[in-house]
């Protein structure tokens, strides 16, 4: 199979819209150590610069008690979360929920932290409680600071886990949200529904369109395990009923519905299951970086769920792999999805047209023509990705690349099951229960992107190279070229 891609055709702009916001486990658990330190890297190593999470007005936070009749407001605690966000330069994208108890209209829960998914028996008190919270954030670090951050209304109200109001309960709480955070500043950013599965953009809007109420963006969430196969089927059996590019359609359709707004993907991931192989395994790699290729122009910002294993939404599970969400085990330790974030990071800043089709086998190139900087580097990323229960097999493809007189250096690096996967050198250790440091120290290193050389043939020109990849896995080549 043939690519090919000629470096003096037009490019176009490749923003990094996919290291805008990251996601996280609910709000108290970024006031651990050990999540601080794996956020403070994936900031330093894959480009993060905001992250989300869940809970910040549960009563955990101790954002508003009740005291002897009395509200009490302590907004001590999430000042702690954004001081520290701030000083690894990065900011939060403020998920306002969930509802504080002493203004809650029922006794409904989710979560094992028992996040309140009622309604407010009382919409002006929350109204007031959102407008002393964003008040007290511009008094403390500046309208500059804050007209940066992005506040967005609740979690997913479109499910009945986690909204037990009606459409029309979401909208006024949005209404009551909005006017709150604008009456402190209009340059404030507020923005909804949050929902999952793309749904209730177009009501939503018309709603804010009709009512005058303020949207500044549009979030919504997206896995490829929704709406697909039958009731009580179990991951693989739902992602083997997808379709390929299903989230890239989706995406597609969700732009158009937004009316010109900005588009943000709160959360998206391999699928939805918090406890699934796939997170951990090479295919996550393979699948993130089709899907965040796939997603170039349609969205302002994709935000991957979530960053860190240090999660505890149903329970904290100690087991080193257990597929759960995060880029990094609970140890710190990167899997090959990591490592996928990584090589995107490096990805350059515009992107080249290539030419050929395959059935499972995609190629894209970019290119980082920094003139600061005087680099002119290619990336080349080349997956083998098919969903669960579907073909696929190991490939020989060959790159054409015309418009190149010479290169200056040129290496591989590669994400499958003998390379860059931690998890698989976790099985073969014999999976145990607990890692001493040691253990972490030699997983580590196997998660590694190891650099090895390619064979690149010069002819006229023009360049070709010629590449084996296995099943679901992920090579990455770089040229650095002299002119």
């Amino acid at each position: 199979m043939e690519f090919i891609c000629d470096l003096k055709n037009s490019t176009e702009s490749f923003p990094h819209f996919w290291e805008h916001t990251v996601g996280s486990c609910h709000a108290t658990m970024a006031l651990r150590a050990d999540y601080q330190k794996q956020l403070a890297r994936c900031s330093a190593e894959l480009g993060f610069r905001h992250v989300r999470f869940h809970g910040l007005l549960s009563d955990d936070m101790g954002t508003l008690m009740d005291e002897n009749d009395q509200l009490v407001y302590s907004f001590f605690n999430a000042d702690q979360i954004c001081d520290f966000l701030l000083s690894i330069g990065m900011r939060p994208f403020m998920e306002l929920s969930f509802m504080p108890s002493t203004l809650s209209s029922g006794d409904d829960i989710v979560f094992h932290y028992k996040g309140n998914v009622t309604p407010p028996r009382d919409y002006s008190q929350w109204e007031t409680l959102i407008n002393k919270l964003v008040k007290h954030w511009v008094d403390r670090y500046g309208i500059e600071e804050v007209s940066l951050w992005f506040f967005e209304v609740w979690n997913e109200p479109n499910l009945n886990a986690f909204w037990k109001g009606t459409q029309a309960d979401y909208f006024k709480l949005y209404q009551y949200t909005a006017r709150a955070i604008k009456n402190v500043h209009a340059s404030l950013k507020v923005g909804g529904p949050a929902t999952a599965d793309n749904k209730w953009i177009p009501e939503f809007l018309d709603f804010c369109e009709q009512n005058n109420v303020p949207v500044d963006f549009v979030s919504t969430h997206h896995y490829p395990t929704d709406d697909f196969g039958q009731p009580g089927d179990d991951t693989i059996a739902q992602l083997a009923s997808s379709t390929r590019s299903a989230l890239k359609k989706e995406a597609a359709k969700a732009k158009e519905e937004s009316k010109g707004r900005p588009l943000y993907y709160t959360e998206w991931c391999t699928s939805s299951n918090p406890f699934d192989e796939l997170h951990d395994d090479p295919y996550a790699a393979a699948f993130i970086i089709k899907t965040i290729m796939e997603a170039h122009g349609l969205v302002e910002g994709y935000s991957y769920w979530t960053f860190s294993d240090i999660f505890e939404e149903n329970y904290f599970c100690s087991d080193p792999f257990h597929g759960g969400f995060g880029l990094m085990n609970i140890y710190g330790i990167p899997k090959p999805a990591y490592r996928a974030f990584e090589l995107l990071h490096r990805a350059g800043n515009e992107m080249l047209k290539v030419e050929g089709e395959h059935e499972t086998v995609d190629v894209w190139i970019t290119r980082d023509n920094d003139t600061l900087t005087i680099r002119n580097t290619l990336t080349i990323f080349v997956t083998n990705w098919a969903l669960p229960r579907h073909d696929i097999k190991t490939e020989t493809i060959t790159i054409h690349l015309g418009g190149i007189n010479s290169v200056e250096n040129a290496y591989l690096e590669r994400i499958d099951d003998t390379h860059a996967n931690a998890r698989g050198a976790w099985e073969a250790m014999g999976k145990p229960g607990s890692l001493t440091p040691l253990m972490v120290d030699n997983l580590e290193w196997k998660s590694s992107l190891l650099k090895e050389a390619v064979d690149v043939n010069t002819n006229d020109n023009a360049i070709t190279i010629t590449l084996t990849i296995l099943p679901q896995a992920t090579a990455c080549i770089t040229l650095e070229l002299n002119e």
